[in-house]
């Protein structure tokens, strides 16, 4: 194989690999816990938070409340995780630690 077929092998990957990226970035993941629904962007950006109407919530249940945000966010920052895994598995490397 020469090294112009190998550049081109190269590019293909590349293109591949940023198309993968931009449908994880643009799609919404949701991440949930008991109160709380939390929906965030593959660029791992907050979109919006829900709390549940059936949480009858008094000032000493804040930090339950806080508790439970934190819980969301983190469910869907591991759902984006074993997005960009699924998509870009072993072609992107050490490259979803960037992402």
């Amino acid at each position: 194989m020469n090294l112009q077929s190998l550049m081109k092998q190269a590019q293909s990957m590349q293109k591949n690999l940023l198309s993968a990226k931009k449908q994880i970035d643009e799609k919404h993941f949701t991440g949930k816990s008991e109160l709380v629904e939390v929906v965030m962007n593959g660029k791992k950006e907050l979109i919006s938070v829900k709390i549940s109407e059936d949480a009858e919530l008094d000032k000493d249940d804040k930090e339950i409340l806080e508790d439970m945000v934190v819980l969301a966010v983190n469910d869907a920052v591991k759902k984006i995780d074993k997005e960009i895994e699924e998509k870009l598995g072993s072609q992107a490397g050490g490259l979803s630690s960037f992402m």
